[in-house]
């Protein structure tokens, strides 16, 4: 009988406590109460500070890591959005400076210093030979342009080659420099004509039949001499003296000559519909 006593005595204890607990807990959220219940709310309030910096201590890292994977993944997002427009940006410019150097190697072609009476169709280069023994390069006219075998090509700076072969929509063009190529030039200073032929790529033209007794300048400008039966027209610049050598007990000057035309920058070149045969 007595351990039932005891029993019931100490749940009612328990219970009263929890109570109090409770009463408390109320009136110090409500703010109610003062003197020795104030000193009641501080002395919990004291009691149960360490348990709260306890638990927030404990807690903090964990809110950081959530915190710190949120703001990660906005920064992964933000980033990807700027990269995406800086590469729109960079895109768009690249196309505007394409169009600007496209407009203006097209009007370089219309304002031509030669040839200006003749006929032409403007083409695009669509592809280049790879191989060094035959310099060739394509371009995307044809018959459906007019464009046939034997027609000059140029470019602003002068002559490039002659059409090769022809299609409905693409031109094999050989160039000046090609091995098997030859044109007939005259020398601006004097006059005397002569035969270029091309040595490969990279390689400046070869002039023969030039005269021992003619006097050759380096820089002279050397133009198609459009000689009757010529392939090409007059007066196209084909390039500028590079060297002059004079062997002894020879008849003619072995002339080098630096083509006009850059061969490795073609974009746009102008099929002249000339039709003079070789």
């Amino acid at each position: 009988m007595a351990v039932y006593r005891r029993s019931r005595r100490h749940r009612f204890l328990l219970v009263l406590l929890v109570l109090t607990s409770i009463t408390v807990i109320t009136l110090d959220y409500r703010g109610a109460g003062d003197g020795s219940l104030e000193s009641v709310r501080r002395t919990a309030r004291d009691a149960l500070a360490p348990l709260q910096n306890a638990a927030s201590d404990a807690l903090a890292p964990v809110g950081n890591f959530f915190g710190g994977v949120t703001r990660y993944r906005s920064l992964q997002k933000e980033n990807a959005r700027l990269r995406a427009d800086l590469d729109k940006a960079r895109g768009d410019q690249l196309l505007t400076e394409g169009a600007e150097r496209e407009r203006q190697a097209l009007l370089e072609l219309m304002r031509l210093d030669f040839a200006a009476t003749i006929p032409s169709v403007a083409a695009r280069v669509v592809s280049t030979s790879p191989s060094n023994f035959q310099n060739t390069i394509v371009v995307d006219r044809g018959t459906d342009h007019k464009v046939a075998v034997g027609m000059p090509v140029v470019t602003g700076a002068g002559l490039l080659g002659r059409v090769l072969e022809v299609s409905k929509t693409r031109s094999t063009v050989q160039l000046v420099t090609d091995r098997s190529a030859s044109v007939g030039v005259r020398l601006t200073g004097t006059g005397e004509v002569g035969i270029a032929t091309g040595a490969g790529s990279k390689e400046p033209l070869k002039v023969e039949f030039v005269a021992a007794t003619t006097e050759v300048k380096e820089g002279e400008t050397v133009v198609t001499s459009g000689i009757e039966g010529s392939a090409y027209p007059p007066e196209i610049p084909v390039g500028k003296v590079r060297s002059i050598a004079k062997p002894p007990g020879a008849v003619q000057q072995e002339i080098t000559v630096a083509p006009a035309v850059d061969i490795g920058r073609l974009e746009f070149v102008k099929v002249l519909l000339w039709g003079g045969k070789p």
